[in-house]
């Protein structure tokens, strides 16, 4: 997200626009969570805190930007280009809320957002409905495509789960119209928990989990696994605990990677947790200034590698903003060339459509260049 972003790379959205971002603020107080001081209690009892903010398991590289390259990639990503666009509407998908939950299913509404089906049961996963991914309704980076479904739309969904607290995977509006439209529990990691109850979310309806700690939902679990990433929500960071997730059922097992680099992690979750039938991997807004938060395309599938020998990969966490000034569609290009190469299977959906896939076959599962056309 642009907030995320402009502090990643020095924090030149002061140098661009002055007391702009202040403004932008204004009456978006609820937007931001919970204080530091509210976040406190058992996360400074973790043991990936330290003095206070969590670390991760394998250091990022600094960001290795001058000056003057922070300014001009703060430009970038502030004005764009047109290959930063798709060049035509996006075609979306509307899904049929009558359809019962599969064994193992994925529907992906854009980003992050994704309704992930293992054995019955139904997880949501990084919820954004809202037209921009910041604390602003006025400025932020926007939508490329409409939501492809209202959330009062969706089916009953059994859990929903949390990344971590960055704008673009936790939105509170959407959070807050989940928590009236569906009776689900949230599962966070540590710290995000604070940001929920802020927002007037039932205690009683807030999971929080440290990196390989699990929780149960009927036959269903729930593991919080490491990822290599930051928390924050503008001027506090790393306060709260960023994760992927582990979806294990009695049958079929998925890996949802959330936001993060590549990581030596990904080796033990999937010796710890896998193999998996599925995996949801991050392919978008890398740059070489960032090399060690977000993955590349080739990351996505040598992480696919490591979680799995088999599994489906269906890409996340690009097409709807604009985080990165890498074109708009060279993730996915990126992607089904390294996993060409890997004999990687993978499914490309439009936002809003459903794959379906027994871990056996390969029917069912949707190879769709529609960003071509």
């Amino acid at each position: 997200m642009f907030w995320r972003a402009t502090r990643l790379i020095g924090g030149t959205a002061a140098v661009v626009g002055g007391g702009w971002a202040l403004r932008a603020l204004q009456g978006a107080p609820s937007a931001l969570g919970a204080s530091p001081v509210e976040i406190d209690g058992r996360t400074k009892r973790s043991p990936n805190n330290r003095d206070g903010v969590f670390v991760n398991l394998e250091p990022a590289s600094a960001i290795s930007l001058s000056r003057q390259e922070q300014f001009m990639l703060a430009r970038e990503v502030i004005g764009g280009g047109s290959v930063q666009h798709p060049s035509a509407p996006v075609p979306l998908v509307t899904p049929d809320p009558s359809v019962p939950a599969g064994d193992l299913a994925a529907t992906w509404y854009g980003h992050s957002s994704v309704l992930i089906e293992v054995d019955g049961y139904r997880i949501l996963a990084d919820p954004i409905w809202s037209d921009r991914c910041s604390p602003s309704r006025a400025v932020g980076p926007q939508r490329l495509h409409p939501v492809p479904v209202e959330l009062e739309a969706l089916p009953a969904i059994d859990a929903v789960i949390i990344s971590h607290d960055h704008y673009d995977h936790l939105d509170v509006d959407t959070i807050k119209q989940l928590a009236l439209t569906q009776r689900a529990k949230f599962f966070v990691p540590l710290g995000i928990g604070a940001h929920l109850r802020t927002w007037h979310i039932p205690a009683d309806r807030i999971v929080e989990l440290d990196w390989n700690e699990s929780a149960h939902l009927g036959e269903l679990e729930l593991v919080c696994t490491p990822a290599r990433h930051f928390s924050g929500r503008f001027l506090t960071r790393d306060v709260t605990l960023w994760s992927s997730w582990a979806i294990i059922g009695p049958r079929h097992r998925a890996f949802f990677g959330g936001d993060t680099g590549y990581t030596k992690s990904f080796t033990d979750i999937g010796v710890d947790y896998g193999p998996f039938d599925l995996t949801l991997m991050p392919v978008g807004a890398y740059h070489p200034g960032w090399p060690d938060i977000h993955m590349n395309p080739e990351d996505a599938v040598r992480a696919h590698r490591d979680v799995t020998d088999a599994g489906l990969l269906v890409p996340i966490h690009w097409a709807t903003f604009r985080l990165a000034p890498h074109p708009w569609s060279e993730p996915v290009e990126r992607l089904l060339t390294a996993a060409e190469g890997e004999g990687v299977l993978v499914a490309t959906p439009r936002p809003g459509q459903r794959i379906e896939r027994e871990p056996e076959s390969e029917a069912a599962v949707t190879l769709d260049p529609w960003w071509r056309t």
